[in-house]
């Protein structure tokens, strides 16, 4: 069994090797990859529980195959997010105000600088933030095989509890917008952590300027093909 499943585990490390730092799929392939080996593992167990003879290794090559593939469809589903979200908020990206990022677990994560959001010391949006979230809405619109976690963070000037109420309130007012362009309700959590996350310093404008941003983690369904 033991054998088994160091073959299993390495199947993921196969594909994973054959993947190039600038492969425009790279993270496609990473998912297939990992979700290779995951299958291939939990094939091993199946198999080898059901046939001792030789159903570990039928078990590892059978989950191998389906979990590349569920792990493949997943980062293809991302893959494509993603570049709408780089395409569209090109100008947001370029001048600092919005930053896209890939996470490891295929997650996206939008981080909105509160500068250009948010009204001084307030949970009103910014014109200009209305036009920026409507493209980030019109995206969720049409990807809707995820979920959508919202979470609000300031500097730490003021008392920590006027901190946190205004985190929860810029968080749930990006959430509102959303629901009211169309984005499903009940795909959208909505918090506030106040100071406690800092990205940066809070001695220096600079780094407090980072620490006030609003989060948004776009979290696929792992059941997608």
């Amino acid at each position: 069994m033991k054998r088994m499943m160091i073959i299993a585990t390495a199947l993921g490390f196969v594909l994973t090797g054959c993947i190039t730092a600038d492969d425009p799929n790279k993270n496609t392939k990473q998912g297939a990859a990992a979700g290779a080996a995951i299958g291939a593992i939990a094939g091993a167990v199946i198999g080898h529980q059901k046939d001792r003879s030789g159903g570990a290794l039928r078990g590892a090559l059978i989950g191998g195959a389906a979990g590349g593939a569920l792990g493949a469809g997943v980062g293809y589903y991302m893959d494509k997010q993603q570049a709408e979200f780089n395409r569209v908020l090109a100008e947001e990206r370029r001048s600092n105000q919005m930053e896209v990022e890939r996470l490891q677990n295929e997650n996206l994560k939008i981080t909105m600088n509160s500068e250009i959001s948010f009204d001084y010391n307030s949970a009103k949006l910014t014109h200009s933030f209305q036009s920026s979230l409507d493209k980030v809405a019109d995206i969720l619109t049409r990807y809707p095989r995820s979920s959508v976690k919202i979470t609000g963070h300031t500097d730490s000037r003021g008392s920590a509890e006027y901190n946190q109420q205004l985190s929860v309130q810029r968080a749930q007012a990006v959430a509102y917008y959303l629901s009211d362009r169309g984005v499903d309700s009940r795909r959208i959590v909505a918090e506030g952590r106040g100071e406690m996350e800092p990205r940066s310093t809070n001695d220096t404008e600079a780094g407090r300027q980072l620490n006030r941003r609003v989060e948004m983690l776009i979290i696929p369904d792992r059941d997608i093909q």
